[in-house]
């Protein structure tokens, strides 16, 4: 299946990069005096040689324009001079500076979904020469960075895992509401009678944390499980902003709780309330802080 595919093209991409960045620098070399067409297409040439899959390799030149016939596993295009510099990886490429490697995209040969290595040359003066590509199959790309033939039994066997482990704590939140409504659910509470406020605070707690949970196993299941945001930084620091929200507030809730209960019934315990309110103003600053850093600007992109 193509979803699948996709999904386990997003685990294994890192790992099919450093591979391909291992061949691009090991047969063409940067940053050189001057490296010419002959050099760098003799290089492109023993990488096709060492993979053997692939759907096209070429070469551009610092305008986006193809310079070079078009490499296929089973024969050769010849050069049409065509102009890729409007494709988007022609312009990561030249952004980023090093090997990059695209997302699933159909490709124009013939319509299967391919990925695309672009590998920039730069001379000793660090002026833009050459840009190097591969077109691989998505299939061929995950045989290439997953050769173990374990690799998918053990995705399973994680995939399972985070499965019931996700059902466990499920039940956990479940067990946490139950419990939470049944600490305030009374006919006095009902009938506006008198209750006690301490069971009010309680429920509350209980609830926050219940929420905290389904937060936590609602990321873990939509990316581990459905194979959702893999990949996406900014889905685990937002899960992770609310889990530690929760908890904050769950603390915050029992300070309080705290501080009403002391001042009427034991005064001299009542400092033991303000350590923990300074607790929790310590992570309320602490998740400041993680906020702030989680969102970094890097390289004029958000993280």
């Amino acid at each position: 299946m193509l979803s699948k595919d996709i999904v386990t093209y997003a685990k294994v991409r890192y790992e099919l990069r450093a591979y391909l960045t291992f061949l691009f620098t090991q047969n063409i070399k940067n940053f050189m005096p001057e490296p010419s067409f002959e050099v760098v297409l003799s290089g492109l040439k023993r990488i096709k040689d060492e993979i053997k899959v692939f759907d096209a390799m070429y070469i551009l030149d610092k305008n986006g324009m193809q310079i070079s016939d078009v490499f296929q596993s089973n024969g050769i295009i010849e050069n049409a001079g065509a102009n890729f510099s409007n494709r988007a990886y022609y312009y990561e490429a030249l952004d980023e500076q090093r090997c990059i490697i695209t997302n699933p995209y159909p490709s124009k040969i013939d319509g299967n979904l391919v990925v695309t290595a672009a590998y920039p040359v730069y001379n000793q003066s660090h002026e833009l020469l050459f840009v190097v590509c591969i077109d691989i199959h998505l299939r061929d790309a995950l045989k290439i960075s997953s050769p173990n033939r374990f690799f998918h039994i053990f995705s399973m066997l994680s995939v399972g895992m985070y499965c019931v482990l996700s059902l466990a704590l499920s039940f956990i939140a479940i067990l946490l509401v139950v419990e939470g409504v049944v600490r305030f659910w009374s006919e006095d509470l009902l009938r506006f009678q008198s209750f006690d406020i301490k069971d009010i605070f309680e429920s509350t707690i209980l609830l926050t944390l219940a929420l905290a949970i389904f937060d936590l196993v609602k990321a873990i299941f939509e990316e581990e499980v459905l194979g959702k945001n893999v990949g996406r930084s900014y889905t685990v620091h937002k899960t992770m902003i609310r889990f530690l929200g929760s908890i904050i507030i769950a603390l915050a809730i029992e300070a309080l709780m705290l501080v009403f209960k002391f001042t009427f019934s034991a005064p001299e315990q009542l400092l033991y309330a303000v350590y923990l309110i300074g607790g929790v103003a310590f992570l309320l600053i602490a998740l400041a802080i993680y906020v702030k850093f989680a969102y970094v600007v890097k390289d004029g992109k958000k993280v």
